[in-house]
């Protein structure tokens, strides 16, 4: 995919993230010198720890360089030399943030710091992961899967946070190459679920559906979803970043159709043998659901999905750039593999 022999520099935001660790290991054998920002320089041996059981030991093709979406500081620093930049890096809040402002505008404001310091460097593209939440929330069931041209409406009723704040900064960037762009070049990739090999503890939330299921959570509720294997979206990433057809596009990431809870489940009871033993049988009724999110913050959530269909294409990728994603089951049982390898299911063993 490089375009030359010298070996190009590659940025890569927010490295100890779940997509970017991803990304760096498929930049590494590819051949690119790789760079990647960290908030704390504390944290850079953990993520070397982690490619290296991606199996690669970076050594000195990965530098470091401490820089946070919520300053200016470090990022000319950060993109100096550098040919593409993978902007995954997300400030997204903890629980304790709820007003719209403290999730919005950290994430408008980092990708515009970003995308600023990248253009007054001459960078040649930037690959903004963006998310599905920003296409596929506030419509009503539709008769057609889900692709590029939608984005989420977010003047319906039931807009999470953090599907609003990914449409607006998605939103906000477009925005930016249109008006001060200046010649730099912008893709976005928009990931459903997720999912595939954990490199260590600090994981995506997509993979604790999968975490959940395996520690024998009561029943599936009748939520439909999209998923994608990281090594994959990894892939997409770098295509995009250096396909000509890419300049200015938008590229969603999903393997085959969607699926309901209960078929995930089916998966994992059949391909996992005694690690799923405890995965559930029983498909939750919708009141039961409704019921429980009256007491439960956390299930309040899932109430506007139910009996949703949320399948989406990846079409246009597959056309453009010569994607072709695993299949979906892979994407589930290499991350209930890797979560059970870590000790990271309560109960389980690795079978040997």
């Amino acid at each position: 995919m490089k375009m030359s022999n010298e070996p190009q520099t590659v940025l890569v935001t927010g490295g100890t993230g779940f997509i970017a660790q991803h990304c760096i290991l498929a930049l590494l054998n590819a051949g690119y010198q790789v760079r990647t920002t960290i908030r704390t320089p504390k944290r850079e041996a953990e993520v070397r720890e982690q490619l290296k059981v991606g199996g690669v030991e970076a050594g000195d093709r990965l530098s470091f360089v401490t820089a946070d979406l919520g300053s200016d500081n470090g990022w000319a620093e950060a993109v100096a030399g550098c040919t593409y930049v993978l902007h995954g890096a997300s400030p997204t809040p903890t629980g304790e943030q709820s007003s719209e402002e403290e999730w919005i505008r950290p994430a408008v404001d980092g990708n515009l710091r970003v995308l600023r310091a990248a253009r007054d460097a001459g960078v040649r593209r930037v690959v903004l992961t963006s998310a599905f939440g920003a296409i596929c929330a506030g419509h009503k069931n539709i008769s057609r899967p889900f692709d590029e041209t939608d984005w989420s409406d977010l003047t319906a009723s039931g807009v999470w946070l953090y599907q609003k704040s990914k449409t607006l900064s998605e939103r906000a960037a477009w925005d930016f190459i249109a008006r001060e762009g200046n010649g730099l070049e912008l893709s976005a990739i928009n990931p459903t679920a997720v999912l595939g090999p954990v490199l260590g503890a600090d994981y995506s939330h997509s993979i604790r559906l999968i975490k959940n299921l395996l520690e024998g959570q009561p029943g599936c509720p009748k939520i439909n979803c999209g998923f994608v294997d990281v090594r994959d979206v990894a892939d997409l990433h770098l295509r995009a970043m250096t396909n000509p057809a890419a300049k200015g596009q938008r590229f969603l990431a999903i393997s085959g159709d969607s699926l309901w809870m209960i078929d995930v489940a089916n998966v994992l009871r059949k391909r996992m043998g005694d690690s799923a033993r405890k995965v559930t049988r029983r498909v939750l009724p919708n009141w039961v659901v409704r019921l429980g999110a009256l007491a439960d913050p956390a299930m309040r959530g899932a109430v506007p999905l139910l009996g949703r269909n949320m399948n989406a294409t990846s079409e246009k990728a597959v056309r453009l750039l010569g994607w072709s994603p695993r299949p979906r089951e892979e994407a589930i049982v290499a991350t209930a593999e890797s979560l059970v390898r870590f000790g990271l299911v309560a109960g389980a063993k690795e079978a040997r």
